[in-house]
């Protein structure tokens, strides 16, 4: 069977397009609704989207790939997104960075074997009032320290 979202999602989708006055200024939203739905923009969920949206393949491809914030892998069950950007680094970043890829086994941009965390480094994430701070999947982690960063690292691995 072809990749589609579910009726849930499709319905959602059809509420996005009353929203703008074309078609394709909901490129964007609907791109989240899509990994949301399937977890990562793959080229069969690009082409989705292209054809449930009527736009160009390559236009639908090209969107995707500009914004860092649509997965173009798989990532974890816990995405791990540490700022790196002036307020974060200065307020240590490198050191939550370095931390959590010793604690996982892993370096920045890769998945831990079983698939439960993904580690990245992102540019701004608008919280330099409370650097430094990581994105773990839509939450915000802010004012981290190694200590509490090892904390909630050990936490997740303790979730399923």
């Amino acid at each position: 069977m072809a990749l589609q979202f579910s009726a849930a999602t499709l319905a959602q989708y059809r509420d996005i397009l009353t929203r703008y006055p074309e078609r394709q200024a909901a490129l964007l939203p609907t791109l989240w609704l899509a990994q949301k739905e399937f977890g990562w923009l793959s080229e069969e969920a690009l082409a989705y989207v292209a054809e449930l949206m009527e736009l160009p393949a390559a236009r639908v491809a090209g969107v995707a790939s500009f914004y860092t914030m649509y997965y173009k892998v798989p990532v974890g069950k816990y995405h791990l997104q540490v700022c790196r950007t002036l307020s974060c680094a200065l307020r240590g970043a490198g050191e939550i960075t370095a931390c959590i890829e010793k604690r996982l086994g892993i370096k920045t941009g890769e998945t831990t074997p079983d698939k439960k965390f993904t580690l990245s480094e992102v540019e701004c994430l608008a919280s330099c009032g409370t650097a430094p701070m990581l994105q773990l999947n839509d939450d915000y982690i802010e004012n981290l320290t190694v200590e509490s960063t090892l904390e909630l690292v050990e936490r997740l691995e303790k979730e399923s």
